[in-house]
């Protein structure tokens, strides 16, 4: 009997130890297996969204383990193609142009969440002097916004039906977030969608007001971009992508700390200090979700700007 304890304890161990690669690395077996590659380029768009990733980067936390990240601007309304193309291996992109695409017929694979909105980091923004005042005050809207398809629109149709506006009468007009000012002094717009630092600046420097915040009701707390990559590149390449994913996870988590973002900005954009001290900040989701992303397909499908319900959770990388 003794004999038999005794022969137990090294099984028992060599089966603890067996099962320790399911228990405690999440499943993942090939954790010692090398990385398919060590080299990574990165689109990249709003400094604001992307404030921790480009942290990270500068200060050695991918170098450090075993990542090679080349960071490369690329403008919003181009990121999809950009990866498509072959020329970066992730983009940066809005959840709505993401989704547009993979409707669409393009192979995504979501590697990350990258910015969540949070109170007034998007809005519909006056100027002073406008008789726009209430959402309700004009019944065929004028609102100007960056692009003709992405979250802009989708935001501005939800708050404004959410006040009592027929979406159906909105008149939306394409401008850049810098030349949106001009507009609404030109008249050619009512209202714009701005997001940070946009809004900040366009107080600071006009007495612009807010005329809705963007992100409540259907839109509060609303996922606003992500990375992603081609599906294919991420099926070929999972190691190395779940390197990119903690060490961004860990990235998100003290990008928790808004004075962390706040103290970044100006050195990697044009956003000066005073109003870095000013922007209203959102949140950095430190993991993949795709029930929350999922919000997005849906409010997207029901506004009509997919033609079809697209399942998330099947774009969501796998461990």
């Amino acid at each position: 009997m003794t004999k038999m304890r005794v022969l137990a304890i090294p099984l028992v161990a060599a089966l603890l130890a067996t099962a320790g690669c399911g228990v405690f690395s999440g499943g993942d077996a090939s954790t010692d297996a090398p990385l398919e590659r060590t080299e990574l380029r990165i689109g990249v768009g709003s400094p604001i969204d992307t404030a921790p990733l480009r942290v990270a980067v500068a200060d050695g936390k991918f170098t450090a383990a075993g990542l090679s990240v080349t960071l490369v601007e690329v403008p919003a309304d181009q990121a999809i193609g950009k990866l498509s193309a072959g020329e970066v291996d992730l983009a940066f992109a809005s959840d709505v142009s993401i989704f547009r695409a993979a409707a669409a017929g393009t192979a995504l694979q979501l590697q990350g969440e990258a910015y969540t909105a949070g109170r007034n980091t998007m809005a519909l923004v006056t100027l002073p002097g406008s008789d726009y005042t209430e959402p309700t005050l004009k019944k065929s809207p004028k609102i100007a916004v960056n692009m003709l398809d992405d979250v802009g629109v989708l935001a501005a149709r939800s708050v404004l039906a959410t006040a009592g506006v027929d979406v159906n009468r909105i008149q939306f007009k394409q401008n850049p977030f810098d030349r949106m000012p001009q507009a609404l002094q030109a008249g050619e717009a009512d209202a714009a969608w701005m997001v940070e630092p946009y809004i900040t600046r366009a107080e600071k420097e006009l007495g612009a007001s807010i005329l809705a915040d963007g992100a409540r009701g259907a839109t509060l707390d609303f996922p606003m971009s992500s990375y992603v990559s081609m599906g294919a590149f991420g099926q070929a390449n999972a190691r190395t992508l779940a390197v990119f994913r903690k060490v961004l996870g860990e990235a998100q988590v003290r990008a928790a700390d808004p004075a962390v973002v706040r103290d970044a900005l100006p050195s990697f954009s044009d956003i000066d200090r005073t109003t870095a001290s000013l922007i209203s900040l959102g949140t950095y989701p430190v993991s993949l979700n795709g029930i929350r992303l999922q919000r997005v397909a849906d409010l997207m499908h029901n506004s009509g700007m997919l033609g079809a319900r697209l399942d998330v959770q099947s774009m969501v990388a796998r461990p």
